[in-house]
């Protein structure tokens, strides 16, 4: 999986695109992952492969929204079994469940994918 990681690139012309869709980024925000190794695993030891993004791809970065989607499952379901778990059991749903437990859904995910954009931004 794809880690973020934060390095320098000052010197390196090719810093200043995003390597997905080749967008100049040299005046906005660039976020930085890893790439796989060629086994498929990262490596702390060996050489990586570093990529950057800009904004609109690193949104759209697998390894990350996949990790996000995980993390809004699994605390999504526990905090809605705690806040609604008695609601959904004896059936008693009304209107506001309907907005309600999407939403506890999308904060998990939307927190997870603020902190991973956040620990890869340069």
């Amino acid at each position: 999986m794809a880690q973020p990681t934060q390095t320098d690139h000052s010197a390196d012309p090719k810093a200043d695109t995003c390597d997905r869709c080749g967008k100049n980024v040299a005046h906005s925000k660039v976020f930085v992952f890893k790439a796989l190794s060629s086994s498929g695993e990262s490596s702390d030891t060996g050489p990586t492969t570093e990529m950057n993004k800009c904004f609109s791809c690193a949104l759209r970065h697998r390894p990350m929204l996949k990790r996000s989607l995980l993390a809004a499952v699994v605390v999504g379901t526990i905090l809605t079994a705690l806040n609604q778990g008695d609601n959904i059991f004896f059936g008693q749903w009304t209107g506001a469940l309907y907005w309600k437990i999407p939403l506890t859904y999308c904060v998990p995910f939307l927190v997870a994918t603020y902190g991973a954009l956040s620990s890869c931004k340069k």
